[in-house]
C-alpha cells in the first residue's frame, strides 16, 4: 500500500514551553497541529524559575492556572542579589510593578519536568496531536518555501508530513532553524558556561521570602540558588568563557569550588549534601550559556521560537518568558493567515518586531548589569532607560525583570483575555453545531473548521462587537510597532487597529 503523505494544518517541533503554547493556541482556533518532541515526557530540563508575566498571564490563556496551583510550586515573590558594589544583599519583590501588584504578584520556581509536562498535556486537551519519541531529521522545501518535515518515531520508521507552517520551538541544539536562511549571531559579551547540580538539605530565605531566587556575584562568574521545594534547590554557577577551563574535569569539584568562593550562597549550603543518586537530578552538568540570535526569525512556511530562535543570559530567568511570549505572537501570526484575516507579510512583521523587541531590552539591560563597578540604583535608573516606563526607577526595573516590559494585556491581564477567549469559544461551539462540525474518536477537531462561511460569518460578528463595545474599548491595546497590528480581543491573532478602536 502507497504511504501518502500526511497533511496538516502546522507542524510544531519540540514539546517545551513554547512548542506546548503555540500548538495550544492553533489548536484552539481549530487548526489542525502535529507537536512532534523529541523526547518522552517526564524528561529533566534547565530553567526552573518562572517569571509573573509567565505564570499570570500565558497559563491562564493556557488554561493551567489550577493546575499550576494544585502542583504546589514554590511561590516566588521576588529575588535577592549580590551584585555590584554593595557587599549586603538587595531585594525587590514583583508587587512593586504596576502590572504585577495584588493577586499576580508572585511567580513559581518549578521542577521543568513537571511543569513542561502540565503545558504538554494541555496542548494534547486542546486538540494537537502530541506525538513523542519522535526525531525531526529535516525540513521539506518547495520553490522556496517550507512546507513540512521528515522525522523518525520510536520504531526507526521515517515518516513525511506537510504543513503550511512548521514551527521550530526545538531549543538551541537542533539545526532546522538553518532553513530559513539565516544565521547565528553569538553575542560578544555573553560568552559563558554554567556548571549546576542539585542540593538537599539547604537553607532558605526568611519568610514570606524563602522561595525567592538568590544570585550571588563572585569573581569569575555568578551563582544562582534556586529552592524547587522543602528540601530540593537548585545550584549553579555562570562563568565566563576565560574561566571556562575551570569546568574540565571534575565538574562536581569545580561547582563545590566555586560556591566556596561565594558568602551567602555557601551559607545556605553549609547542612546541604549534593544528590547523586540516579534521579534526573543525581548528575552535575555543563551548558554553554553563551547568548545569540538569528538573523531570521522566520521565513516562508517556518516560524523559529525559543532557544531555536535566540537566547540570552539567564540572571533574570527569562528563557521559559520569551519561548512562551514567541509561542503567543506566532500563533497569533499563524492564526490570522490561516483565517486569512492578515497577510502573511504584515503577520510575520508583526511577529518578529515584538519578538526582536524584547529580547533586546533585555540584552541591552542585562550589558549594563554585568558591570559590577556600580550600586543598585544604577542599575534601576538603567532600567528605565531603556524600556522607557514613566514609573520610578525601581518600578521600572521590577515591570522589566517580571515580564512586564511589553505592557502587553496577554501578560499582565491574562484573567481578562481568558474570559474573553472563553466567551469566544462559546459562540464557535454554537457556530460549529451550526455547520455539523464534529469531534472524532480521538477528541481531535475536525480540520480547516474556519474554512467554512458559516465560522467565519461568526467572527465577523464577534469582531464589529468588539469594534463597538464598551467593554472591548477597556482592552484595546494601542499598537507596540510603529504601523502596526494589534492582538485580537481574545489573544489568539491580529487585526488592524482600526478594526477595534471603534
Amino acid at each position: 500500500m502507497e504511504n501518502r503523505t500526511e497533511q496538516v494544518d502546522v507542524v510544531v517541533v519540540g514539546g517545551g514551553p513554547g512548542g506546548s503554547t503555540v500548538a495550544t493556541l492553533l489548536a484552539r482556533r481549530g487548526h489542525s497541529v502535529v507537536l512532534l518532541e523529541k523526547e518522552k515526557f517526564p524528561r529533566y530540563q534547565i530553567g526552573e524559575s518562572l517569571l509573573p508575566a509567565t505564570v499570570h498571564g500565558v497559563c491562564k490563556l493556557l488554561g493551567v492556572s489550577d493546575e499550576m496551583e494544585a502542583a504546589g510550586f514554590v511561590h516566588k515573590r521576588g529575588g535577592s542579589f549580590r551584585w555590584g558594589t554593595n557587599p549586603v544583599p538587595w531585594n525587590f519583590l514583583f508587587s512593586i510593578s504596576p502590572e504585577f501588584s495584588g493577586p499576580t504578584s508572585n511567580a513559581y520556581q518549578v521542577e521543568r519536568a513537571r511543569f513542561d509536562e502540565i503545558l504538554l498535556r494541555n496542548a494534547a486537551r486542546c486538540g494537537a496531536d502530541v506525538r513523542e519519541e519522535c526525531d525531526v531529521t529535516g525540513a521539506v522545501q518547495t520553490g522556496g518555501r517550507v512546507t513540512g518535515v521528515t522525522y523518525r518515531d520510536a520504531d526507526g520508521a521515517e515518516h513525511e508530513i506537510s504543513a503550511a507552517y512548521v514551527v521550530d520551538a526545538s531549543g538551541n541544539r537542533s539545526s532546522l532553524w538553518r532553513a530559513t536562511g539565516g544565521e547565528r549571531t553569538y553575542s560578544e559579551h555573553f560568552q559563558n558556561v554554567a556548571v549546576f547540580g542539585y542540593f538537599n538539605g539547604g537553607g532558605r530565605l526568611p519568610a514570606p521570602n524563602s522561595g525567592n531566587i538568590l544570585c550571588e556575584a563572585f569573581d569569575e562568574g555568578w551563582l544562582w540558588y534556586i529552592p524547587l521545594g522543602d528540601d530540593l534547590t537548585s545550584v549553579g554557577a555562570v562563568i565566563s568563557r576565560e574561566n571556562a577551563s575551570q569546568v574540565q574535569g571534575d565538574r562536581e569539584a569545580a561547582l563545590l569550588k566555586f560556591i566556596g568562593r561565594s558568602t551567602y550562597v555557601k551559607d545556605m549550603l553549609k547542612d546541604a549534601t549534593r544528590v547523586d543518586d540516579d534521579s534526573m537530578y543525581g548528575t552535575v552538568r555543563i551548558r554553554k550559556d553563551y547568548s545569540y540570535a538569528n538573523t531570521r526569525f522566520h521565513a516562508p512556511g517556518i516560524v523559529l521560537i525559543g532557544d531555536a530562535a535566540c537566547f540570552i543570559d539567564p540572571v533574570f530567568s527569562t528563557g521559559v518568558h520569551l519561548a512562551t511570549y514567541a509561542g503567543v505572537l506566532a500563533a497569533r501570526s499563524i492564526n490570522s493567515v490561516l483565517d486569512k484575516s492578515v497577510t502573511e507579510e504584515r503577520a510575520f512583521a508583526e511577529f518578529e518586531g515584538r519578538y526582536r523587541r524584547e529580547y533586546s531590552v533585555f540584552y541591552e539591560f542585562l550589558s549594563s548589569f554585568y558591570n559590577m563597578d556600580q550600586a543598585e540604583d544604577s542599575y534601576f535608573w538603567r532600567a528605565r532607560k531603556v524600556t522607557n516606563l514613566s514609573e520610578s526607577s525601581f518600578e521600572a526595573f521590577v515591570s522589566l525583570v517580571a515580564g512586564g516590559y511589553s505592557q502587553e494585556r496577554v501578560l499582565t491581564d491574562g484573567e481578562q483575555v481568558a474570559a474573553r477567549f472563553a466567551r469566544s469559544s462559546e459562540d464557535l461551539a454554537r457556530a460549529a453545531e451550526r455547520t455539523g462540525g464534529m469531534q472524532s474518536d480521538s477528541g481531535q477537531r475536525m480540520n480547516h473548521l474556519f474554512a467554512t462561511p458559516v465560522v467565519r460569518e461568526v467572527m465577523e460578528e464577534m469582531n464589529a462587537l468588539q469594534a463597538n463595545s464598551g467593554e472591548s474599548r477597556e482592552v484595546v491595546e494601542p499598537p507596540l510597532l510603529d504601523g502596526g497590528l494589534v492582538p485580537t480581543g481574545d489573544g489568539l491573532g491580529w487585526t488592524e487597529p482600526a478594526m477595534v478602536a471603534g
